[in-house]
Formats: structure tokens, sequence, C-alpha cells
């Protein structure tokens, strides 16, 4: 029998969906300004190639920031709930945006990303906490395929947003202005409604995945009681675990390097207006979009088994996708490269989301999720720094085709690792959840 869900499961679900989509009003905005930027500093006397790898190293240095607050952060969602999580990140996304807008050079550029994406980091776990103890095992793959749309989706109505300012001419300091207002507006009806769990409402705690490594269905306590060692030690002594966050690393790099640079490859390689770029470029959350919901929904139905296959058979045709990205000329019809770019969000991104979403809930249950949805978004970063400093150098030095190469064999080696949790889990327990396993 399905559980069943109540208004305010709708609403919470609402809420942290809109609420992490607000995010990225002050999260993608450095990315579609980035043309404007450099231009900005080109009218100082930096160059174009030294101001894109000024950025690019910002933009590693945030990655890295990012990955590092996942790891404290998973850990704090589940120490003291998700909700403060979710909040705080979102109050100092708002506040570092700020003071990026009031900033005028590198130093304090790079000082307020820094802050911006250490604050933004607490924001997913939070929510996989929260949705954790909302809803029940049977419907995570549903369900947070439905809460990743809020990262792709989100990405794509931000950018499309911002392209329409961009066309109506407001500059770079703008739109950081407008995004940090539109996720003010978010933080306060979160504040408002958003509850860390059903009973606070009034309805009974759902069943956690009993196949969870901490083996409890049990509500956790919400406060620093629950030792460190005892969130740790089950997920490190699982084997599988160590496999998912292997992946993890080839996806988020080829997940922050499209997100980061898409606008800029339209601009420089297609030939797009800034404007055209930052619009075009939301094809790839778009159609990740679809595929996420596409997947989750898979997954419910066919078992956690099923979920692996996706991940494999996904990242293994994006590569092939890339190998045509890399193959397409600078003098093609635009809408080849627009495409294959949505092509490659479509394969990429509903994989992806398995990895901190239904597959972090299913190692973490009620107890642990938060922890294990840091530890492989994490650990993934840690690979994303790349996406910034060195595809900038890739590219200024060897060009677009060689970096979409490079990516290319990336998505080989990841749909590799993703192929070894297919046999694994065949292996050891056919049509049975072993991501759980040591």
């Amino acid at each position: 029998m399905r559980p069943r869900f109540t208004a305010w499961h709708f609403t919470t679900i609402a809420l942290l969906a809109v609420g992490y989509a607000g995010y990225y009003f002050c999260r993608s905005n450095l990315s579609v300004v980035l043309p404007l930027l450099i231009q900005e500093m080109q009218s100082r006397g930096i160059s174009a190639d030294a101001a894109k790898i000024h950025f690019g190293s910002i933009v590693s240095i945030g990655v890295l920031a990012y990955a590092v607050g996942k790891f404290l952060s998973g850990t704090m969602a589940d120490m003291f709930g998700g909700r403060r999580n979710f909040l705080g990140g979102m109050g100092g996304a708002i506040l570092f945006t700020v003071v990026f807008a009031l900033s005028g050079g590198f130093p304090l550029f790079t000082l307020a990303w820094l802050g911006n994406r250490i604050f933004q980091s607490a924001g997913w776990a939070g929510l996989v906490k929260v949705a954790s103890r909302w809803f029940s095992y049977s419907t995570y793959g549903t369900v947070m395929g439905v809460l990743c749309l809020s990262y792709l989706f989100g990405d794509a109505a931000s950018r499309y947003i911002m392209s329409l300012l961009l066309d109506a001419g407001m500059g770079w300091r703008g739109i950081f202005f407008t995004g940090a207002g539109l996720l003010g507006v978010l933080f306060v009806a979160n504040l408002t409604l958003l509850r860390e769990t059903p009973q606070e409402r009034g309805l009974p705690a759902p069943q956690a995945n009993p196949l969870n490594v901490y083996g409890t269905d049990a509500e956790p306590e919400q406060d620093a009681r629950q030792g460190l060692g005892d969130l740790l030690k089950p997920l490190f002594s699982s084997p599988t675990f160590w496999v998912v966050c292997l992946i993890s690393l080839g996806a988020t790099l080829l997940r922050e390097t499209f997100n980061f640079w898409t606008p800029t490859y339209f601009v420089q390689f297609v030939h797009l207006t800034s404007g055209q770029a930052a619009s075009r470029s939301a094809v790839f959350p778009f159609f990740g979009g679809l595929s996420v919901v596409a997947s989750g929904i898979l997954s419910d139905r066919l078992g956690l088994n099923g979920r692996n296959r996706v991940l494999f058979g996904g990242l293994a045709l994006a590569a092939f996708c890339l190998l045509a990205l890399a193959n397409t000329p600078s003098t093609a019809n635009p809408w080849v490269s627009v495409s294959l770019v949505a092509l490659c969000g479509f394969l990429m991104l509903g994989p992806y989301a398995y990895l901190s979403g239904a597959i972090s809930m299913d190692f973490g249950g009620k107890r642990g999720s938060a922890t294990a949805a840091g530890i492989i978004d994490g650990v993934g970063y840690l690979a994303g720094y790349l996406s910034g400093d060195a595809v900038a150098r890739i590219t200024v030095y060897y060009g677009w085709r060689n970096a979409f190469l490079v990516l290319a064999g990336i998505a080989f080696l990841t749909a590799s690792a993703a192929l070894v949790l297919v046999v694994k889990t065949h292996k050891v327990a056919p049509g049975l959840s072993t991501e759980m396993e040591g």
C-alpha cells in the first residue's frame, strides 16, 4: 500500500523545490554575466584570455569551497535538522550575492563568491534531510526526481529570466541585485511554512528504507548526541558507497563544466549574443529535468538495480554526445551545438540526480541521509574544482574541440565505474538494493 500524501506533503515538496530553485538566482548569475564581466575587465586593460582564466580560478575556488561545505553541512543537517541548513544557505547566498555586486575587482569577487558557495553548500543537504523525514522510502525515486527539478528547471528558469533582463539592457550588477531579491522572497516563504517533520503538522512518521546502513527506522535525535563516528562508520565501511562516490567525481565535473561554461562557449565559439547565449544555455538543465523525472519514476518501478543500469547507459551515451560536440565546427548552424548540449543534459543529469538524491536516502534512511548526500556531493565537487580553472586553460590554449574530447574521456571512465556497480549489484543480489551493503 503506497503511503498517503496530504496537502502538507505537497506543500513541503513545493517549498523545498521552489526554494532550492531560487538558489540558482544567486548561483547561475555569474555564468550568465561572465561575458559582460570579461568585457568590463577588458575596458580596464585586462585581456579577454587573462580575464577568462581569472574568473575560471574564482569558479574553481568556489567549487572547492562548495565541496568542503558539503562534507560539513550533511553532518550538521543530520545532527541539528535540515530546515536550519536550508534557510541558512538561503540567507548566506543572499548576503554574498549583494557583496559581489558591490565589488569591483578580483580579490573581492573571489571572497564574495567563496562565501556564496560555502553557504549554498548547506542547501541540498538540508533539503535531503527534510525529505527523508517527510516521505516513505517507497516514494524516494519519485519524490527526489521532483525535487531534483529544483536545480535543473530552477537553473533553466533563472537563466531564462536573466536573459530577458540582459536583453532589456540590465547590467551585471542589476542581475545580481535582482537575484538576491527574488531569493529573499522565497526565504520568507520557507521560514514561515516549512517544518522539519510531519509530526509537527500532526501527521504520522513515514518508513525509512529497511536496508539502510544504519539498520533502523527510528526517528533520529535532532541534537549533537548523535556522534560523528556513529554517522560516518556505517557509510565508510560500505565498498559500494565508495563506488558511488567515484561516479560522483566524474558526473559532477561534467555537470559543473556545462553549468558554468555553456554561455561562454555559445558566445565565443557559436557566435551568439550574450542574451541569446544565456537563454540557449537553459536547454542543458531543462532537458536534464525531463530526464530526472523519467528516471525517478522508472527507478521506483524497476528497483535500484534498474537505477544502476540507467547510470551506466546515460553516461556511456553522453560520452558519444560529447564526441559529437568536439567535431561540430564553429561554422555549423548554431542549433546543432545547442541541440547537442540539450542532449548531453538529457543523458547526464538523470543519472547524476540519483547520486545525491534517492541513492543517498537509501544509504542513510532518516538518520544519515544528509551525511550520505554531503559526502557523495562533496567528493564529486572536489573533481568539479577542475571545471573552472582547468577548463579555462584548456579552452584558451587548446580550443573548445579538445576540451570536449577531454570531457568525453571523463564520461567514458565514469560510465565504466557505473558498469562496475551494475555487475556488483547483479552478482550480490539481483533485483534488490545493494547500495546499502558492504
